[in-house]
């Protein structure tokens, strides 16, 4: 489960919390998020990957201009994109998560 951007769904905290229906990680979750200043509850903790057609997304997700512009495309993955290299929208994701622009660049 490669996300648009290439994080690993599968490997996601959010998406791990939803699968096992795990109440006490998604109350952990939601409190990291509000100490990063993000309001956050742990009720809002509920995601099956960001390619989920009619499933849950978090907030984030359903609004990320990287999945908006990438489906509006019929992409995959960022990886089919010749601005990949460019996009500010994934610079920022690799620079939290830089095995995203490896699973990326492996795709290439």
């Amino acid at each position: 489960m490669i996300a648009y951007c290439g994080i690993s769904c599968d490997e996601c905290p959010t998406f791990l919390a939803t699968q096992a229906d795990d109440y006490k990680k998604r109350k952990e979750l939601a409190a990291q998020s509000r100490a990063r200043g993000l309001d956050v509850r742990p009720e809002d903790i509920n995601c099956d990957g960001c390619k989920a057609g009619s499933g849950r997304q978090i907030e984030y997700c359903s609004g990320c201009k990287i999945r908006i512009c990438a489906t509006s495309k019929g992409y995959e993955t960022c990886a089919e994109c010749s601005g990949l290299q460019e996009c500010a929208d994934l610079l920022r994701v690799f620079e939290v998560v830089p095995e995203a622009k490896a699973r990326l660049e492996e795709l290439i």
